[in-house]
């Protein structure tokens, strides 16, 4: 089939977009924090399930240390801190403008590769970091005061939880490609990613008490559960899935542009499922920020 790495690429941001939605509704109703907690475990499940029918063997327990503490470090900052601030920017701000500030990972993944890498940035690598952050600037000053119904203070608080997203999804990053030096399964590595996020965030629970009462929010919130599982099946189930037929099908370049499209995607879904409105510099500012992503994976 022509064109099927592009189709998986351009299907992984829909998914990715898609997702954020089930987790917007749950944090509604049940807060972030329990709806991170809830997220990871069903994930876990799901790709337990995966490399069990997929290799034999649900845990890659062949792997070796070294592999398992870079990729659970990874897990820990990516998909526990980083996904707990992307959460809580979903709440605060909504998924739109929330995953266009997560478009800066790829921004804080260049810088940190220069600063503790030594990976110089080639000119075209520093005009996309300049047009980007010139679109996220953009979008996030053309919001006007008060449109999502919350005070100034809050909106500040929920662009910097987007900020820190992305800064912990860029540090995961590059841990995660220490971790998957060589033949490595990324249904594999993406399970001992969630295995360890899974583990920090219910222990945290239970030393700070929370653990009954999530779980308890679950039973009295069964629709909350619903979105969360939609979200998850969306997300790091369908995502992750199609993510990997399309860099297997096309360039790194081609399929790592595309799946950077769910800001895009979210300006008719927060239009039609969220009911906001925003005007044509929001459209523009998040095009620009595209561009700018879109420089960076193709330089």
């Amino acid at each position: 089939m022509a064109y099927i790495g592009e189709i998986a690429a351009l299907f992984t941001s829909l998914c990715w977009s898609i997702s954020a939605i089930g987790f917007t509704k749950s944090s509604y109703q049940v807060g972030s924090q329990a709806t991170n907690r809830v997220r990871v475990f069903l994930a876990l499940v799901a790709l337990i399930l995966i490399n069990a029918v997929l290799y034999g063997q649900p845990l890659p327990l062949q792997a070796d240390a070294s592999r398992w503490i870079w990729l659970s470090i990874s897990g820990v900052i990516g998909l526990s801190l980083g996904d707990a601030f992307l959460f809580q920017a979903y709440y605060e701000i909504g998924p739109r403008l929330g995953l266009l500030l997560l478009s800066l990972a790829p921004v804080f993944g260049a810088a940190i590769a220069w600063i503790f890498f030594g990976q110089a940035l080639n000119l075209l690598e520093i005009v996309g970091i300049v047009i980007t952050l010139g679109g996220i600037c953009w979008v996030v000053m053309a919001q006007p005061e008060g449109e999502d119904g919350q005070p100034r203070r809050a909106a500040g608080r929920g662009i910097l939880f987007g900020v820190l997203a992305a800064l912990g999804q860029a540090i995961g990053l590059v841990f995660s490609q220490q971790g998957m030096v060589g033949n490595f399964s990324p249904f594999a590595g993406t399970l001992i990613r969630m295995l360890a996020a899974a583990v920090i965030l219910w222990v945290v629970a239970i030393f700070q008490r929370q653990a009954k009462p999530t779980v308890d929010s679950m039973r009295r919130q069964p629709v909350a559960l619903g979105w969360i599982a939609f979200g998850a099946l969306f997300g790091p189930v369908i995502g992750v899935s199609a993510s990997l037929l399309a860099v297997q099908y096309t360039s790194i370049g081609v399929s790592s542009t595309l799946m950077a499209l769910p800001p895009v995607f979210m300006l008719p879904i927060s239009y039609f499922v969220f009911k906001e409105r925003f005007g044509w510099q929001a459209v523009a500012g998040t095009l620009v920020a595209i561009l700018g992503v879109a420089l960076l994976f193709l330089s």
